[in-house]
């Protein structure tokens, strides 16, 4: 009997992790078969500097996870994250073709491939596109163009991107490490599938990745990402704070930062360093969101995952900066059972393994873009094996 089996690999700055799920007949969600984690070696800002380190922590991580399962790991979905990931939004128009004027999906991707035209990538990738509206004739649409009648097409879409070379670089490393990629995904993309409902998409929402050296705001609105960001900020500069104000090692810096403190220490002077550091990040934050007009005007309010969301007060502190209601992210997938992936640390790795509701619209070079760069990287890695 074949099983049905997916995976998902999240190289972070400082760990890498992978789930194995596997899908059982007339079940929504995978049941986890197996995880694997190692230290991260060879990433700074979610950016690969070293491919043999890098290569070397996700073998160890692929090892641990076949132990954990004992499946042998091949092909798995992919997240990318880092320093250079962001949301670019471009507009475009296309000339519907048909005589009758009735609007198809090759015109909707027409459309979006003049958006991509009148972007300026200068040496970025496109991860994914996500439609943000359309108009007929100047009329905007409520819901999708298919099917209605009218001229002019126009667009207007959030391009997720990467930097070309980290991107070609994660994908040697993942290639280096005997892994078939399936699909790159965003990793606020991948985090949102567990940490949002599709209510909190809708109304509007953000999801905040505090990872160990860099924070991604996320904002979702009508069901779709809506924009993108990322900050050279993270968990590991609340931690550096920690050890260098209290005079501990970094190891007590960590596990004082998630709320591990012995008697001998002050937790009054390790909440001011600790609010002193996440007020910085919340300013990067609140003052992106007024330059895309968002603040204080999301329902759905912020919702934290990453390692450092387990931040003790970090939803108070949130509260009061941004001035929106605020949670650590939660799962209810498992039911009432008691796991690590209930960690928000892992929401992003346990995302990729989660079906995508949403109807992908790739402009056609993107995605045959895509694939022939996997192509170019394989052939990279069998001459560098070859005599």
């Amino acid at each position: 009997m074949i099983r049905n089996i997916s995976v998902g690999i999240d190289i972070g700055s400082s760990m890498t992790r992978i789930v194995v799920g596997e899908f059982l007949k007339g079940e929504k969600n995978p049941r986890i078969v197996g995880i694997g984690e190692s230290e991260t070696k060879g990433v700074r800002h979610g950016y690969v500097i070293n491919i043999q380190d890098a290569v070397f922590s996700l073998k160890n991580a692929i090892s641990n996870a076949e132990k954990s399962c004992g499946i042998k790991i091949k092909r798995a979905f992919i997240s990318i994250g880092g320093i250079t990931l962001n949301g670019d939004i471009s507009s475009g128009i296309g000339i519907v073709s048909k005589a009758d004027g009735e609007v198809t999906n090759l015109d909707v991707n027409k459309a979006l491939q003049d958006c991509e035209d009148n972007l300026n990538l200068n040496n970025k990738k496109i991860i994914k596109v996500f439609p943000i509206s359309f108009k007929l004739d100047g009329k905007e649409i409520l819901g999708h163009p298919e099917g209605m009648r009218g001229t002019k097409l126009e667009a207007k879409a959030l391009f997720v991107t990467s930097s070309n070379s980290h991107f070609e670089d994660l994908l040697e490393v993942i290639t280096l490490a005997g892994i078939e990629p399936i699909d790159i995904i965003s990793s606020p993309e991948a985090g949102s599938r567990i940490a949002l409902t599709e209510k909190q998409k809708m109304v509007g929402g953000a999801l905040v990745n505090i990872g160990s050296e860099t924070v991604s705001l996320a904002i979702f609105e009508n069901g779709n990402l809506a924009s993108l960001h990322s900050f050279s900020i993270g968990g590991t500069d609340i931690t550096n704070d920690i050890a260098l104000g209290m005079k501990v090692s970094l190891e007590n810096a960590e596990r004082f930062k998630l709320g591990n403190i012995t008697e001998d220490y002050s937790k009054k002077k390790l909440d001011e360093i600790v609010e002193a550091r996440l007020s910085d990040i919340f300013e990067l934050i609140e003052n992106y969101l007024k330059k895309i007009k968002r603040n204080e005007l999301l329902p759905a309010g912020v919702v934290f995952i990453g390692g450092s969301a387990n931040t003790p007060s970090i939803e108070e502190f949130s509260k009061s900066a941004l001035k929106l209601p605020s949670k650590v992210g939660s799962t209810e997938i498992f039911g009432n059972v008691k796991t690590k992936l209930r960690d928000p640390a892992w929401f992003t790795a346990l995302g990729l393994i989660i079906p995508d509701n949403e109807n992908d619209l790739y402009p056609d070079g993107s995605l045959k873009n895509f694939l022939k760069n996997i192509k170019n990287i394989l052939k990279s890695n069998i001459k560098q094996l070859m005599p």
